[in-house]
């Protein structure tokens, strides 16, 4: 009986015995992990979105189509407002703006759980003509032709809040991405024309036009500041102390000083660091401009066309440079305009290279670092892409349709590049990191337009601002001697003129 018991409790504590060994172990048993250690792999795309809107036709519901960046996936197809004529972000990339044929203005948000139920739409005056909107993080600015006014939407969804008087036909509106500014600016090309199509097919003829600053504060206007001929696209700088204006009709870009709100003009004075301090109210683009108006660039005329025809502009912060689409004559401009430490004209402001590219570019982007330009060329059908440092050409790519937009991204090691086209209902994507088509998607009808929720080169400006064709912009197709530029015809907008181009 006792030597039972003695059984059990040798069994007991060898059992104890074991038991102990597994906690303590020999450096071989099981530790809990305090810190996991996570796999190695390349770091997780962040979000970013391309947004693409589509017209199958004026009167039928224009499409909304939100493409996942990192995996060229379709992640939200929407019908918003029928026909849709304008596209604009705001310069978040958080809020999204078309104006409809059927008089309203759609807003939504950029999600991928977008229902046609979320779309909020405003019901315009029916006399109301806008032509271009421009988004910044707070409000809703449309240049609007009817009156000579810039309409003014504020609120969530924006609704209609005032409309301010401004010089003859306002084609566009620029300034301040954030609350943070003064002003904005309306870009008026001061002469009347119903059409559009007359800084379309003589814009050299015209006269000079004019930008009306708003002040923010009261939402008045100023006096308006003398500006080139035919004004078609403005561009600010993101600290707002200067906004850059694309004159077409004489091949320049007029300077103003944001900060004073006047012309870039001084007379050469000496700075604190002891430096000659010149403003630059002009910058030529072309032989004939810097003739016309006496002004050299710092660096001479070597590689400018005898014309330019600047339509749009990207700012580069990398760089302090703008990057200019010449659509008349097919180059784009890469023009120093930095400013010193004491928000002066730098040393080398006006420095200016001309790259050559294709046939009429629409548009042009930066990428965030500075290294590549990339355009639209409408008449050739493909994109031009740019060396900045060397100002050479790396290569030329054919994408689907005659391209008028291409924006980029670069929110991570690979960015990516949208073209677009208005008379293709395909997007063309390229990768940056081999500078080749990534792939095509399609969409429901024709592009109106493209832009991307994230930053990119040109600090929040592409995203904010429309392009309408018409009125200096361009449209589906250069004119040519048998593919001229169209006048509407009854009721036809000049956008529906332009898709009717064969």
């Amino acid at each position: 009986m006792n030597s039972g018991r003695a059984r059990v409790r040798l069994v007991q504590a060898g059992a104890a015995l074991v038991a102990v060994a597994l906690i303590a172990g020999c450096g071989n048993s099981y530790r809990p992990v305090v810190t996991p250690v996570n796999p190695s792999g390349p770091a997780a795309q962040v979000t970013s979105y391309a947004v693409v809107v589509s017209s199958p036709s004026p009167t039928s519901a224009g499409i909304l189509t939100i493409v996942d960046y990192s995996g060229d996936t379709v992640m939200t197809i929407v019908p918003i407002g029928p026909g849709p004529r304008s596209f604009v972000m705001d310069s978040g990339g958080y809020n999204g703006y078309t104006v409809d044929s059927d008089g309203t203005l759609a807003n939504f948000g950029i999600t991928t759980s977008l229902q046609a139920k979320d779309i909020h739409y405003s019901t315009l005056s029916s006399t109301a003509n806008i032509v271009n909107l421009m988004g910044p993080a707070a409000g809703l600015w449309a240049a609007d032709l009817n009156g000579n006014v810039v309409d003014l939407f504020q609120g969530s969804p924006q609704d209609f809040k005032q409309a301010i008087s401004v010089a003859p036909t306002p084609v566009t509106v620029a300034g301040a991405p954030n609350s943070t500014g003064q002003r904005e600016y309306v870009i008026s090309q001061n002469f009347i024309d119903p059409t559009g199509v007359t800084c379309n097919t003589t814009p050299t003829a015209e006269p000079t036009g004019l930008a009306t600053p708003i002040e923010l504060s009261s939402l008045t206007a100023d006096t308006p500041i003398a500006l080139g001929k035919c004004p078609v696209f403005a561009v600010a700088s993101p600290d707002q102390r200067r906004l850059f204006v694309m004159n077409r009709g004489d091949d320049t870009i007029t300077v103003i000083n944001a900060q004073n709100n006047t012309l870039d003009q001084c007379t050469p004075y000496l700075n604190q660091s002891g430096q000659t301090v010149t403003c630059h109210p002009t910058l030529p683009l072309s032989t004939a401009a810097v003739t016309a108006t006496g002004i050299t660039p710092p660096n001479g005329t070597t590689g400018m066309g005898t014309i330019a025809g600047p339509v749009y502009a990207e700012y580069n912060s990398a760089t302090s440079q703008l990057v200019v689409a010449n659509y008349d004559g097919g180059t784009i401009s890469v023009v120093d305009v930095g400013l010193d430490e004491y928000g002066n004209d730098g040393p080398t402001f006006g420095t200016t290279y001309t790259i050559p590219v294709g046939k009429y570019p629409a548009s042009v982007t930066v990428l965030a670092d500075g290294s590549r330009a990339y355009t639209a060329n409408q008449s050739d059908g493909t994109v031009t892409i740019a060396v900045l440092a060397s100002h050479s050409v790396e290569k030329t790519l054919t994408v689907v349709g005659h391209p008028r937009t291409v924006v980029s991204t670069q929110n991570s090691l690979y960015g990516k590049v949208y073209a677009a086209s208005p008379d293709s209902p395909y997007l063309t994507i390229l990768a940056t990191l081999t500078d080749l088509v990534d792939t095509t998607i399609l969409t429901e009808g024709n592009v109106v337009d493209v832009r991307v929720s994230t930053q990119n080169g040109s600090a929040g400006n592409s995203n904010m601002v429309s392009r309408t064709p018409g009125y200096g912009q361009p449209c589906n197709l250069p004119p040519t001697p048998g593919n001229p530029t169209p006048a509407p015809t009854g009721t036809q907008t000049l956008l529906e003129a332009c898709r009717a181009i064969p």
